[in-house]
């Protein structure tokens, strides 16, 4: 979809979403356990085709994807460094990959506060002590060496929350209705607003349609007090 530009001129701008991240790595068959098994990113793609084999996954919540595989790069395996994942609580999600055997840091924060240096230059060790939004950190590494950044993000940045498209949003409030039907009649009179809420979240941010369902489930009797009879 087209968009005016900054400056209101009302000039068409193509939307440029990032899809997908090229990593490089040395063995496939490893990077594919890491990623899918150890970590459980969801593997929406596995084509196995003689010497050039290409995996795909997405983190939780992602809308953008991972690809590894054999002669995908020229990049020489491991020599990514600093991508960023973004999370709502850095030390659970620390906690979480610790958990799974993951090689992970102690929660940090920079002594510029800004972003972080490169390396383990500038590092503080704890959450920022103010608890600002983009401000305390984790990393972790891939069997290769790639380098990977946890930045806790709390409240975003203006203009960094994702717009959705008329006609997106449409199948998805008409994909909602079709999966809010099987709990509807299966609960006591509600506000169906507060099932869509979670379920569109969860979709938006990256999740199937079963996470989201289990999603609104989950919130409707933990938060409205509101459960299947």
């Amino acid at each position: 979809m087209s968009t005016a530009d900054a400056n209101g001129a009302g000039s068409a701008r193509v939307d440029m979403k990032l899809e997908v991240v090229v990593l490089p790595v040395a063995d496939v068959d490893r990077a594919k356990q890491f990623y899918a098994s150890t970590l459980g990113w969801r593997l929406d793609a596995d084509f196995a085709s003689g010497d050039f084999p290409v995996i795909q996954v997405t983190p939780p919540g992602s809308q953008a994807a991972v690809i590894f595989g054999a002669g995908i790069t020229a990049a020489e395996p491991g020599s990514v460094e600093d991508l960023v994942l973004a999370v709502e609580d850095v030390g659970a999600a620390r906690d979480e990959l610790a958990g799974h055997g993951v090689d992970v840091s102690e929660v940090f924060h920079d002594e510029g506060g800004a972003f972080v240096h490169a390396g383990t230059t500038g590092r503080v060790p704890g959450p920022d002590p103010e608890g600002k939004s983009y401000s305390s950190w984790a990393s972790f590494r891939d069997p290769d060496g790639n380098g990977w950044l946890m930045q806790e993000i709390t409240t975003r940045l203006p203009g960094r929350v994702a717009q959705t498209d008329v006609e997106t949003l449409a199948t998805l409030l008409h994909e909602t209705a079709e999966h809010h039907d099987r709990f509807e009649k299966a609960t006591p009179a509600h506000d169906w607003w507060d099932w869509y809420a979670p379920y569109l979240s969860a979709r938006q941010n990256g999740h199937d349609s079963e996470e989201a369902t289990a999603a609104a489930d989950l919130y409707m009797k933990e938060v409205r007090g509101v459960v299947a009879t």
